[in-house]
């Protein structure tokens, strides 16, 4: 009996597999996700420090304490110089500092004014335009003082208190616009006076008080990061 012929069906070929859709990333997707998770960490590792350093400065604000005394007179009444106007008048806000430090003076707080501030805004020397709108509202000129050079806050504190030193004083109620408060007293909080911080009312209706506030938050940032190191001035 011979044997059976082979059969004429052919075996089918072995196929090639296909990639299933939830296939693993090979290793150049597996980088570039890496990379984009990298990135992202980043960002919101950069995001978070910003929130962190803004919270600090609110914080800062926030706890600053207006005075470090229980002195109701002092030596002298210090006033935070603000920008004149481009005509060399004094500006609301200019103004309403010399006359609430003014007003001090005539209660008797204290028996002279320092008034400090540097031509920055313009050509005119804050500290002057203000000494000379205080003798226009009755100051006698030998109860005022000028310092004319400092050009932001912290030199307003260090130079001013160098005046004091040079005289023997040693205490100051410090004059200045409500939103510039508290930002001030961080700054006065590291000289050696005894101070008091006081506001001096708006005399302009409809201030713009959130604007002032973004402002000086930003401003304390600045002064807690850096300046008041790299700013720093002895008096």
């Amino acid at each position: 009996m011979s044997p059976a012929p082979p059969s004429s069906r052919k075996l089918p070929s072995a196929r090639r597999p296909t990639r299933a859709s939830g296939h693993r990333p090979g290793p150049r997707s597996a980088t570039r996700g890496r990379r984009w998770s990298w990135r992202t960490r980043s960002i919101l590792a950069a995001i978070l420090a910003v929130v962190l350093i803004f919270a600090w400065a609110i914080l800062a604000r926030q706890f600053a304490a207006l005075s470090n005394t229980s002195l109701t007179r002092f030596d002298a009444i210090i006033v935070l110089g603000y920008s004149a106007d481009s005509d060399g008048n004094p500006t609301p806000i200019q103004l309403a500092r010399v006359t609430e430090a003014v007003h001090e003076y005539e209660r008797g707080v204290a028996p002279r004014l320092i008034f400090t501030g540097a031509a920055v805004a313009n050509r005119f020397v804050e500290a002057q335009v203000m000494a000379h709108a205080a003798e226009a509202q009755g100051i006698p000129e030998s109860a005022v003082l000028v310092e004319p050079q400092a050009r932001n806050t912290i030199q307003n504190a260090c130079y001013a208190v160098r005046i004091m030193n040079q005289h023997g004083w040693r205490s100051a109620e410090v004059v200045t616009s409500d939103f510039h408060l508290k930002r001030s007293a961080i700054i006065f909080s590291h000289t050696p006076i005894e101070f008091k911080m006081h506001g001096a009312p708006s005399l302009e209706a409809g201030s713009n008080d959130s604007g002032h506030a973004f402002s000086e938050t930003i401003k304390t940032v600045r002064y807690l990061l850096w300046a008041r190191q790299m700013e720093k001035c002895e008096p």
